[in-house]
């Protein structure tokens, strides 16, 4: 049976906060490196019924990255959500929950420019 592999290395610093994340795909005898900023690992232990996860960014991601990066995995989980469970509406509502995430970040940010223009 084929299998992927996915390795993750994190480097820390000193007070053991992450400097740098990358992530190698290994398919077949092909590997690729690929930098990150931020990252959010989750697995589902069916079991216990608990979600592990592994939240990581570094130092260098900016706030409006960090709103892009979790608009974006809201989206892509209430498409996943769909396809899993073909609820379209709970699917349409975090959907409209992450645009609403987003328009309010960018208001707060319309805003602090205003005020921080006069």
């Amino acid at each position: 049976m084929p299998t992927n592999r996915i390795e993750i290395s994190v480097e820390l610093n000193e007070e053991k906060v992450p400097q740098s994340i990358s992530w190698t795909n290994q398919t077949g005898e092909e590997a690729k490196n690929n930098r990150a900023k931020a990252m959010m690992l989750s697995f589902w232990d069916g079991e216990d019924r608990t979600t592990m996860r592994l939240d990581l960014w570094t130092m260098d991601m900016m706030v409006d990255e960090m709103t892009d990066f979790f608009y974006q995995t809201l989206v892509t989980m209430a498409d996943t959500y769909k396809k899993a469970t073909h609820s379209e509406e709970q699917a349409r509502d975090l959907s409209r929950f992450a645009r609403q995430f987003r328009e309010k970040f960018l208001e707060q940010e319309k805003a602090a420019q205003g005020i921080a223009g006069k």
